[in-house]
């Protein structure tokens, strides 16, 4: 059972949950480990910053990991559903989601953090993963299948290597240049890549 549905369970059983209260302890979450890291987040600052108590806190989530992920999962917002029309379009549109996300500098700030603590969570690291990073590749595998069962793409392309690709060069320009921003970067990724898979 995930942290949310315990939290829902819990909200079931007993007082109704705050939407304010929520938000208040999410916000207070992300900021705390912007700005120390996962090291440095505990419930007890994390109540008092957010203005609640602790059982407030431990009624939603056992333990820091699991408030740190719920956190950490609200703060990407979804990806664009793919259209269907156009395997290009459809990846250039998923592409330049996660390119606007990547201006923000807390997301940019709290995904190096994570990743730089990644050995001592190892258990956050995997359920970050399984909960926030796969159903977004999941977007990526889908309409490259597409575009391989419709012959936009060419027959024996390799899926995950190309989601790699994709993904990675976003994640890479968002570590490693301060040019970010720019709007045409997906497409320019896009193409090229496609320039190497397009049918024959």
């Amino acid at each position: 059972m995930t942290s949310v549905q315990a939290s829902q369970d819990q909200t079931r059983r007993g007082r109704p949950r705050s939407e304010q209260a929520d938000r208040a302890i999410i916000d207070a979450a992300l900021e705390m480990f912007a700005e120390s890291g996962a090291e440095g987040l505990c419930i007890e600052k994390v109540a008092a910053r957010a203005g609640v108590g602790k059982a407030t806190i431990y009624r939603r989530w056992p333990g820091k990991e699991d408030l740190l992920l719920d956190a950490l999962a609200a703060l990407r917002a979804p990806l664009p559903e793919p259209r269907g029309e156009s395997v290009r379009d459809d990846l250039v549109a998923l592409l330049d989601a996660m390119r606007s996300e990547s201006v923000d500098p807390r997301r940019v700030r709290q995904f190096a953090l994570l990743l730089g603590e990644g050995a001592k969570y190892p258990r956050l690291i995997e359920r970050y993963v399984e909960t926030v990073v796969e159903p977004r590749r999941d977007l990526f595998r889908a309409v490259l299948r597409r575009g391989v069962a419709t012959g936009e793409l060419r027959e024996g392309t390799n899926i995950e290597t190309s989601v790699d690709m994709l993904t990675g060069a976003v994640l890479a320009r968002t570590r490693l240049s301060h040019d970010r921003a720019d709007r045409g970067y997906a497409r320019r990724v896009v193409d090229e890549l496609l320039t190497g898979m397009a049918s024959r």
